[in-house]
């Protein structure tokens, strides 16, 4: 199976959030073109979940897929900027041995935190490595361990 741990797309900058909640920003246009982007890229990915942060801005980046594939988007604690990134381990290492992919929508801060964590445990990086917005780690897994990540700049 594979996780797919996409960064949410583009939110504009933080000081457009209302009343200074940072979790309720939403996606720009740019962002929503992003959001929509998503579901072509995952049309031949056979999903059974689609997780997300708290965020609006990542809800909306991966509501058009969940839409599209007739899913419901699980908010998820362990996905949430300032989340802890062995947490958000240890709950992926619980699903490793079911069957079907897994799209996860998180932030910049977490992302970066989890794949250092991967790499120091000898996961394998296929091409390229980045975390724009809108972008997608794939992490392939074998057994309980991930053992690669591929990266897809926003598609």
């Amino acid at each position: 199976m594979t996780f797919h741990l996409v960064r949410h797309a583009s939110a504009g900058h933080r000081s457009v959030a209302e009343d200074g909640d940072d979790l309720a920003r939403p996606l720009d246009e740019r962002g929503r073109a992003q959001a929509e982007a998503l579901v072509k890229f995952f049309t031949d990915v056979p999903l059974r979940a689609i997780w997300s942060s708290m965020a609006t801005r990542c809800v909306q980046t991966v509501t058009p897929l969940a839409t599209d594939r007739h899913l419901v988007v699980e908010e998820r604690h362990e996905l949430t900027e300032g989340a802890r990134s062995v947490l958000l381990l240890e709950m992926l290492r619980k699903e490793t041995l079911l069957d079907g992919d897994v799209v996860m929508c998180s932030h910049g801060d977490l992302i970066p935190e989890v794949l250092n964590r991967l790499l120091r445990e000898g996961m394998s990086v296929i091409g390229s490595r980045g975390c724009e917005k809108g972008s997608v780690w794939s992490l392939e897994t074998r057994g309980r361990d991930i053992v690669s990540g591929t990266y897809t700049a926003a598609p």
